[in-house]
């Protein structure tokens, strides 16, 4: 890092010329460019500057470039702030002259008159200033998305070669998305975003920017090998504590658990260094506080998609989309369209067996209901010591749709940890025969395949065998 600082030191020492520059990383950012003036932008006192590798104080100031589009943001706003006060002056002006004695000469038809026309004025002025705080409010919360301070803030000197600004965390952000477009002939078409957001009060236009899923000030210690000793077991005697002595550390304790764009010209398109690191070349990035998404990535695979049921879990029918992505993947929200329809803004993905399972949406059209059965006990056994204990439940699907529907339910038994509780699956019943596998763990697959308008229900049934003085729950 120290090295490349300087190669981009020399350079720009010997041309005044410099390509600018945005990283942005997890704990804070750096901006890098030849400033044309020495207006920067509303940056908090947070923002550490420096010229050709030389600390440069930022200094507040009154004079704001017209140009500059945050300078006539706050121009407006200060604009509102002025004619609000103003309405302000003229009430408290009116309600002087109306406090004033009334002189006993003047006639009463005449007082009242006055009155009236005074009367509908403050009303004009009671309405006028209402707006106006209305729209101050509005658009003081509209700066304060855009920049974190209302405080210009200038270069205190020339700087002749280029300033680095270093941004804390928070003033640049930037995540990743995934678009997933179900096609015909099982394809799927996936499309990666970088979603960024700048809110430093400074517009930035960066000839390159560079965005990495990891801190730039990372603290590594050296590692030095220590002995693993064996040592002779003593007791330890138990300390007693008072009890207002147990709950202030209770209490200690529990307060040091901290919770963990409009574009000119064409649209960027970001490029795909590694899973946690990416590039955009000639970035336009105004501090709007809004989103901006650029696509990094776009690749097909093929694809299998299923309705899949979890009775134990949930009520609802998932369509489950598996696929071998083309690269890794570091987000797991995705947006899910199929043609021009958007399925799913929310969807969820996750790794699984050597696939990415991507959940694109719930079927409404099949219904389910889980129900326990009736517990049986008895014992056996030659003193009468083992309990065994049966269970099970029913699983009721119905198909409300007029097409075949065909559905990987997945259910479970208890499954033991010990030798004194043994688990073992009686029988899984229907109607029709039930196609199903069954894991030591205790998960069982079962295919289901229901017609138009059909329901089915699926009983399960398993046994439990364990000594009379054990205690168990499931």
């Amino acid at each position: 890092m120290h090295w490349s600082k300087t190669l981009i030191f020399l350079s720009c020492s010997t041309t005044l010329v410099c390509a600018s520059s945005l990283a942005v990383y997890q704990d804070s950012s750096e901006y890098r460019f030849s400033p044309e003036r020495h207006f920067i932008g509303f940056t908090s006192e947070g923002v550490h500057a420096t010229c050709n590798g030389e600390t440069i104080a930022l200094e507040v100031t009154l004079a704001c470039p017209k140009k500059e589009r945050l300078c006539q943001e706050r121009t407006r706003l200060r604009t509102t702030a002025q004619k609000r006060e103003a309405v302000k002056a003229t009430r408290r002006v009116l309600n002087t002259f109306v406090s004033l004695p009334k002189l006993s000469s003047v006639e009463a038809e005449k007082w009242i008159d006055a009155a009236r026309r005074i009367g509908v004025e403050e009303a004009k002025l009671s309405s006028k200033e209402a707006l106006l705080d209305k729209a101050y409010l509005l658009q003081s919360k509209a700066f304060q998305k855009q920049a974190p301070s209302q405080e210009a803030r200038t270069l205190k000197y020339d700087c002749l070669g280029q300033v680095e600004l270093t941004l804390p965390y928070g003033q640049i952000l930037f995540s990743t998305y995934y678009e997933a477009t179900l096609q015909k002939e099982k394809k799927i078409k996936v499309t990666h975003y970088l979603s960024v957001t700048n809110k430093s009060g400074i517009d930035i236009e960066a000839d390159h920017a560079f965005f990495y899923y990891r801190q730039a000030h990372h603290t590594i210690y050296p590692v030095h090998f220590s002995p693993w000793i064996v040592h002779k077991s003593l007791p330890h005697p138990q300390k007693r504590y008072s009890k207002s002595l147990a709950l202030s550390r209770v209490a200690n304790n529990e307060q040091t658990i901290a919770p963990t764009p409009l574009y000119a010209s064409k649209p960027p398109q970001a490029h795909y260094l590694s899973a946690r690191a990416y590039t955009i070349d000639t970035l336009s990035l105004p501090s709007t506080g809004e989103k901006t998404d650029v696509p990094v990535t776009t690749w097909e695979r093929g694809v299998e998609c299923e309705l899949r049921a979890y009775p134990y879990r949930s009520n609802r029918v998932f369509t489950v989309c598996s696929f071998s992505p083309k690269t890794e993947i570091v987000s797991h929200q995705w947006k899910v369209k199929k043609a021009n329809m958007t399925l799913n803004e929310k969807a969820v993905g996750e790794y699984e067996e050597g696939l990415y399972r991507l959940y694109t949406q719930s079927d409404p059209e099949v219904k389910i209901v889980r129900k326990p059965l009736v517990k049986r006990e008895r014992t056996s056994g030659i003193f009468g010591n083992t309990l065994r204990k049966r269970d099970g439940y029913t699983v009721t699907l119905s198909n409300t749709s007029n097409q075949t529907k065909e559905i990987r339910v997945i259910e479970r038994i208890p499954t033991s940890t010990t030798d004194e509780i043994k688990v073992k699956l009686l029988s899984v019943k229907s109607e029709k025969k039930v196609h199903y596998t069954v894991s030591k763990e205790g998960k069982i697959e079962m295919h289901i395949r229901l017609k138009a308008n059909e329901t089915r229900k699926i009983e399960v049934r398993f046994e439990m065998a364990y000594d009379k003085a054990l205690k168990i729950r499931y």
